[in-house]
């Protein structure tokens, strides 16, 4: 027992020891180093935050270099030990497969370098950054029952553009489904598919079109797939006064759907734009690099935006 206790202190010293040695690195030389890496920057909000977050870093004389993985953990760790061999102060990471980037991440914590994780709740992080997915998806779900129930009568034909390959976005997607089965119990899912991006959204809602014509609800897990969803149902001509899109994200292209009263009619806006995510995720990196305390894990704030109060996000 006393050899276990003697380990653990040993190792805690060490970490606290290549903790101390990177804040002195960053405060003598005043400038932060950020290395990011998410799981695909076709997604317009994830790819905005990394674009504004860099911005922001090298206003201040710092450097970032943010990385597309394409969903590939393989790829992930790969960069992550490219950050590692850079001696960057700051990792932010999206992981795709939270248990296969903990060992990295723990080589990376040994050497002093802080991680700040984007959507899981990892051991191997200084942050987490979460969201409750299933309650996000059950958001989706209601305001889609609600959709149904007063502009169909509640018996809709609905599609859900899911992408069960994540776990927090399966967590998203059986929060839609269990949403919709509660709220609005008359309307039908005919169909079911993976969706990530607007070139796979747009894709997949064709042939659900085409396999299913009177679809008049779509929901789905983020903005990219509701951005595609709203192109191909322009194409096939099904925009109509009970025709609706429900997601999260809420990009800039739905929220100029909303505008223009096409099919998106609510996305879940998500602390914010990617400005606002890029200087939350700033405010919180300049702590690590400082060494400062903070807290392990932090919660995002979810806002529905609809046509109703789209004037005072959409600017």
């Amino acid at each position: 027992m006393k050899k276990i206790v003697t380990l653990l202190l040993i190792g805690l010293t060490a970490l606290n020891v290549a903790t101390a040695k990177s804040a002195k690195r960053t405060k003598k030389s005043g400038r932060i180093s950020v290395g990011m890496t998410v799981q695909d920057l076709s997604n317009q909000i994830w790819s905005g935050s990394c674009e504004s977050l860099k911005k922001m870093v090298t206003a201040d004389g710092g450097k970032m270099v943010y990385l597309d993985c394409s969903n590939n953990s393989a790829t992930q760790i790969q960069q992550l030990e490219n950050f590692i061999s850079a001696k960057v102060n700051v990792i932010v990471v999206q992981p795709v497969d939270k248990n296969a980037v903990e060992t990295t991440l723990a080589k990376a914590r040994s050497q002093g370098i802080k991680i700040y994780c984007w959507d899981e709740d990892i051991q191997n992080a200084d942050i987490c950054w979460l969201i409750d997915n299933y309650a996000l998806g059950k958001i989706i779900g209601e305001q889609a029952a609600e959709w149904i129930n007063s502009k169909n009568n509640g018996t809709a034909e609905v599609a859900v553009l899911d992408y069960p390959q994540i776990p927090i976005l399966l967590e998203r997607g059986n929060g839609i489904v269990d949403a919709l089965k509660e709220k609005a119990p008359k309307a039908k899912i005919v169909a079911q598919s993976s969706a990530i991006n607007p070139t796979e959204g747009m894709a997949k809602m064709e042939t659900i079109f085409q396999k299913n014509p009177d679809v008049k609800v779509v929901c789905c897990i983020g903005g990219g797939g509701a951005v595609g969803a709203n192109e191909a149902a322009k194409a096939a001509g099904k925009i109509s006064s009970d025709f609706g899109i429900f997601a999260a994200d809420c990009t800039e292209q739905e929220m100029v759907a909303m505008k223009n009263n096409e099919g998106n009619r609510m996305s879940v806006l998500i602390t914010g734009g990617p400005d606002e995510i890029a200087k939350t995720i700033y405010g919180w990196v300049k702590k690590l690099a400082a060494g400062e305390p903070v807290e392990k894990k932090v919660y995002r704030v979810t806002i529905p935006v609809t046509a109703a109060n789209l004037s005072k996000y959409y600017k």
